[in-house]
């Protein structure tokens, strides 16, 4: 395996500044909620949730359906704006002003790499080659780079063999590794993974985990939404709850179960 080569996992932070002064100073949080609120509709989703995510983190959201995780993910990637509250992304507040220059904007996510619950949300090329090349395509590498960073990615989730084959005629296993290598391809610092192992048999799941191990002990960060409590001790992932009544709480994982999300 290729963990450690090339770009793709390569511990860059993109050109990213992180550190504030000597060693020793405090570390700005890469992702960081600040009394966040979101509604759909007028119904309050997000009410009022601060967290922080630090550089090099395996963080798992866990709480019941309807809590509000995907929601985090979506404000995390910029596809929702908060109603009231900040969204901080490595220092800077993530709003319609920020998105608005197409620079920045692209920047941005770039550096978050989001990988929907349902594949087929995020898949539309032809071929699975196609699929993991667009997404670096369009940060202007040179062919080579372009060439290796696909080559990698597909060899990493098992999916060379798929590189001609269709993303429509694929099983759901395979169409989730082929999401996976088509982010991981731009070399994010963060994934952001809406149940990444829902759907998934034994050896697609293995795959999945051994990744995650890796990414980040090479520096990444991985913040992921999950019901597997098995999953987040496998991982090692500091567990962030969020109950029913969109509170977030920070315990260990054997106390998740109860339909508040958290044991009284």
């Amino acid at each position: 395996m290729w963990i450690g080569k090339g770009d793709v996992l390569a511990n860059d932070t993109n050109g990213a500044m992180g550190v504030s002064g000597a060693a020793g100073a405090e570390t700005t949080p890469l992702i960081e909620f600040r009394d966040v609120v979101f509604s759909y509709a007028g119904h309050t989703v997000i009410d009022g949730i601060s967290l922080q995510v630090n550089r090099g983190e395996l963080v798992a959201l866990l709480g019941p359906n309807g809590c509000g995780k995907t929601t985090i993910m979506r404000l995390i990637n910029g596809l929702e704006l908060v109603d009231a509250g900040a969204y901080l992304f490595d220092g800077h507040a993530v709003d319609a002003a920020y998105l608005k220059d197409s620079a920045t904007a692209q920047r941005f996510h770039q550096r978050v790499g989001f990988v929907f619950q349902n594949a087929d949300a995020q898949l539309f090329c032809a071929t699975v080659g196609e699929e993991v090349a667009f997404g670096p395509a369009q940060m202007g590498l040179p062919a080579d780079e372009l060439e290796r960073r696909v080559r990698d990615a597909m060899e990493l989730f098992q999916v060379a063999d798929l590189v001609d084959a269709s993303p429509y005629q694929l099983s759901g296993g395979q169409k989730k590794r082929v999401a996976l290598a088509a982010v991981v391809s731009m070399n994010p610092d963060i994934l952001v993974l809406d149940e990444p192992t829902n759907g998934l048999d034994e050896d697609s799941c293995d795959i999945v985990v051994n990744f995650l191990l890796a990414y980040v002990a090479a520096g990444k960060t991985v913040l992921m939404s999950t019901h597997h409590q098995d999953l987040v001790r496998r991982l090692g992932a500091r567990a962030i709850f969020i109950d029913r009544y969109h509170h977030v709480v920070e315990a260990p994982v054997s106390s998740y179960g109860t339909e508040s999300g958290v044991v009284e």
